[in-house]
């Protein structure tokens, strides 16, 4: 037997079923009760919940908007990567729901469509389902990495969605009815490159770098072929990861040496920490990474029964430093990363660990690959991601800089949001003339993937030519090196 929409009967049993609600009530706390929000948000993860919601877009869009004839169904509906929102009420009964997903095309980079937005007639009015729908997909969208997230609304719903945050892109025609390209301020490159925004008014009068290396990765000593670099470790990440921070603190300043084109000599390290055998755990993933590495831990000083806190400091010898601020309008920008690895525990769309796998020559061949090549500029991707730090880099070359979002080489388990703006392990973003050859990095991979151009700020360049702003202005406050 099957119901009228051609779905299997549901199965009757005799056991009953007892809701959190039911349990209130037997306790007699009616007060609770009452407080319950009349509907929620959840996701559509079964057959039942996804029929609803759609005879709900049929008695909407067909039957009384007359929108569609016969159904509303395209082939978003067939995309398994499709995801289905609908609100519920207090007894399940479905009251709305909304669509999102990857555009078209295969593997998704980050660009989400949002759709079919429905609510039952009965349930609209003051319980602002709608808007509630339209918020929980925006969250999710955000939460998937999407770093461009749109949708085409009813022209009458168009002030609705200019009150939750959205903007209005431009007029367009679905089944013949007038509609308007919406999209989703998502925030989150802008946030990433923020981390750096006080160093300007902090560092004024200092120059650090010295004339044509302000703000670069590291500081040529003057009057040698010395290059300094200097890195703090987050104190929280070296009280709950003793052994990766040790680890960090030697990865993030052969980074550093590597971006100028500097060979590293060796490490000299500060630690503070509340007892010696967390020291020692600090300490053990410093000499793990040195090991690695192949370079020499000069000396340092420890502190014990103290807050965490860790410091490196690295030298390197180049007789010509390759500078971070060295890019000019019309240079083709690369991403040279390794691509290999997982998240790193704890980190998750945050840290990337693709080197403690790593074999010796593969990590001295890829810390190598800018004094062999010796592009125009070069910075290695910090904590502000890729999108911060290409923006770090285009400032000091008074730049601005456009991103091809689809050309830019991840993992496949990272999403485009996390890998643009996580710290990555290994990956070096250069600048320079159209037609030079790729950075021989060993076993990490590049391709350009954008170019520097006139003016302030990044942008993000999608595969059907829109620019969105990832930052808008400068991201240092530093200024042109």
């Amino acid at each position: 037997m099957t119901l009228l929409d051609g779905g299997p009967t549901i199965p009757q049993t005799c056991e009953p079923i007892v809701t959190p609600q039911d349990i209130l009530l037997l306790l007699g706390d009616r007060s609770t009760v009452a407080r319950q929000p009349r509907f929620h948000i959840e996701p559509a993860d079964d057959v039942a919940t996804v029929r609803a919601y759609r005879r709900l877009r049929r008695e909407v869009f067909v039957d009384e908007q007359g929108l569609f004839e016969g159904h509303d169904l395209d082939g978003r509906d067939d995309d398994p990567r499709t995801v289905v929102l609908v609100a519920r009420d207090r007894a399940g009964l479905v009251l709305g729901g909304v669509r999102l997903g990857p555009v078209d095309g295969d593997p998704d980079i980050g660009w989400w469509v949002g759709g079919r937005l429905v609510v039952a007639r009965a349930a609209r009015g003051p319980q602002g389902i709608g808007a509630v729908l339209v918020r929980a997909a925006c969250a999710h969208a955000e939460a998937r990495g999407a770093l461009r997230f749109e949708a085409t609304v009813q022209s009458r719903n168009e002030a609705m969605f200019r009150q939750l945050g959205w903007t209005s892109v431009r007029p367009v025609t679905v089944a013949g009815s007038p509609h308007t390209l919406m999209r989703w301020p998502i925030e989150r490159t802008r946030h990433a490159a923020a981390v750096k925004a006080t160093l300007g008014p902090l560092l004024a009068g200092i120059a650090p770098g010295g004339t044509g290396f302000v703000g670069d990765d590291g500081a040529p000593v003057p009057g040698t072929d010395l290059v300094a670099a200097c890195d703090a470790i987050v104190p929280t990440m070296v009280e709950r990861d003793p052994e990766w921070a040790g680890w960090c603190s030697v990865l993030v300043n052969v980074n550093d040496l590597a971006a100028m084109g500097a060979e590293p000599l060796g490490l000299l390290d500060a630690l503070a920490a509340r007892d010696a055998s967390h020291a020692a755990r600090v300490l053990a993933g410093l000499r793990r990474a040195a090991r690695a590495y192949d370079v020499s831990i000069l000396g340092g000083h420890t502190q014990l029964g103290v807050p965490a806190a860790l410091s490196v400091t690295a030298l390197g010898r180049t007789r010509h430093p390759v500078p971070g601020g060295g890019g000019r309008p019309g240079h083709h920008v690369r991403l040279t990363a390794d691509l290999s690895g997982a998240w790193r525990p704890g980190y998750h769309g945050r840290q990337w660990d693709s080197t403690t796998g790593r074999a010796t020559a593969e990590l001295r061949a890829m810390s190598g690959a800018v004094a062999a090549a010796r592009p125009a500029a070069a910075k290695d991707v910090s904590m502000a991601g890729i999108v911060g730090t290409l923006g770090m880099l285009a400032e000091a070359s008074g730049c601005a800089a456009v991103l091809d979002v689809a050309a830019v080489a991840r993992p496949s388990s990272a999403t485009v949001g996390d890998w643009l703006t996580c710290f990555p392990g290994y990956a070096m973003l250069t600048a320079d003339e159209p037609g030079r050859p790729p950075l021989p990095a060993g076993p990490a991979v590049g391709a350009v993937c954008g170019e520097l151009t006139e003016g302030r700020g990044i942008g993000l360049r999608w595969p059907d030519g829109e620019v969105t702003h990832a930052v808008t202005g400068a991201v240092t406050g530093m200024g042109r090196a």
